[in-house]
């Protein structure tokens, strides 16, 4: 077994999961979400978000959401839901493992081109979507209620 020199940092041991406990399933959180949360598009993706009280390192709980409207068929619904769901999972520790945290309570990810996209450009908007999220949310004391 090799001894890892000062100079090599240890690798991070990173968990890929997205067990149900980060799921955003609660009506009522949903509709708090959509009622006072921001939102900000990087087509095709739709990103809506809610502030948590403190910055932490916990994940939010997130909502993945893709439109009957544009996409008629359950298949090719569940299929970019699929997409948003792999994304999120590998990327996730963007949020996670940021320096001093992120201040982001309630998540939801929309997709709302009108044509499906390859998951590498998909993956992509939502890495830098991610990266806005850091800049852009910011705990404001008191208007947000305990989860």
């Amino acid at each position: 077994m090799a001894v890892p020199s000062k100079s090599s940092p240890m690798p991070v041991e990173r968990s890929y999961s997205f067990p149900k406990e980060e799921h955003l399933c609660r009506k009522k959180l949903i509709e708090e979400l959509f009622g006072r949360g921001s939102s900000f598009g990087l087509y095709p993706l739709r990103l809506v978000w809610l502030p948590a009280e403190v910055r932490t390192a916990a994940p939010p709980q997130v909502l993945v959401s893709v439109s009957k409207r544009s996409f008629k068929r359950a298949v090719d619904r569940n299929y970019l839901k699929r997409l948003l769901r792999e994304a999120y999972r590998l990327n996730r520790y963007r949020l996670t493992e940021a320096e001093s945290g992120h201040a982001v309570g309630l998540l939801a990810i929309i997709y709302t081109g009108k044509e499906k996209k390859p998951f590498t450009l998909v993956e992509k908007k939502l890495i830098s979507g991610l990266e806005r999220l850091l800049t852009d949310a910011t705990p404001q004391a008191g208007e947000v209620s305990a989860l």
